[in-house]
Parts: C-alpha cells; sequence; structure tokens
C-alpha cells in the first residue's frame, strides 16, 4: 500500500536560475531563462521567469547561479526554495 502512495506522488519540479535579488530577508528572487521556438518566424525567443523562492540562511546573493525545487507554498508568493548553490558570482 505505502509503495503505491509513493508511485503517485508527482516529481518536485527543479530549475537552475541566476539570482537578481537578495534584499528581501530569506528570499531570493530568480530569474529562469528558457529558449522556445517560435512558431511563425521559425527562431528562437529568450523567456524569462522570476520566481521567489525561500533562502533560509540568506547565503545566495546577487549573480550566483542556483538551483531551486517545488515545495509547499511559503507565503502568497514563495512556493519555491533553495536547494543549492550552483556557482558563485565572481
Amino acid at each position: 500500500m505505502e509503495e503505491q502512495n509513493v508511485q503517485n506522488k508527482a516529481a518536485k519540479r527543479s530549475f537552475v536560475g541566476i539570482v537578481t535579488s537578495d534584499k528581501m530577508d530569506k528570499t531570493i528572487v530568480v530569474s529562469i531563462d528558457s529558449k522556445k521556438m517560435d512558431r511563425l518566424y521559425k527562431k528562437y525567443v529568450t523567456r524569462t521567469k522570476k520566481c521567489k523562492a525561500h533562502d533560509e540562511k540568506n547565503e545566495a546573493h546577487v549573480g550566483d547561479t542556483v538551483r531551486i525545487v517545488e515545495c509547499t507554498p511559503i507565503s502568497k508568493d514563495k512556493c519555491w526554495r533553495l536547494e543549492s548553490i550552483v556557482e558563485k558570482a565572481k
């Protein structure tokens, strides 16, 4: 019975992006870029999505490349949390 429950759970999404703001306490804003083919012009267009993520220890700063993971809603806008810092800003 427990094995079925584990299999039915949806996998948590994760993204890699760049921190654009760290001014809030325990919150960072992460910009996620994705390239998508335009159907009419057949060219790749860069789309940017901004997500607020929970950073418990305030360890990520502007310019860092980070991995964020989906979680239960923490506040009105935050439903992501910082998993790891992939690369520090120079």
